[in-house]
């Protein structure tokens, strides 16, 4: 069988991406993707008639506690711990590394 991709069609995207990919690296990718789509492809061709679509292959059910109301620490006693706060938040460099 032959691949479902091209070699120019995994040079196109690579390009997109903004990838320098090698003449071997083209070559492996472009047969690696291509076997993925040919799988793709085999379980498109399966007969799924009757199966029911499901996210996930066991019945889950979500335990979760009922949200309640109950103390918390107070705002100005935790912005009075920060190491730098502004208008009832927190102060945090724009840029990671930069200070305040």
């Amino acid at each position: 069988m032959t691949s479902p991709l091209r070699r120019e069609d995994v040079a196109h995207v690579a390009k997109l991406a903004r990838l320098s990919l090698t003449e071997a690296e083209l070559d492996l990718f472009t047969e690696q993707c291509g076997k993925v789509l040919e799988h793709a492809a085999d379980m498109n061709s399966l007969n799924l008639d009757g199966v029911v679509a499901t996210a996930h292959p066991f019945g889950l059910i979500n335990v979760v506690r009922d949200d309640e109301v109950r103390p918390s620490l107070d705002r100005d006693t935790v912005l009075a711990m920060a190491p730098d706060a502004e208008d009832g938040r927190f102060a945090v460099p724009r840029i990671m590394g930069e200070a305040p």
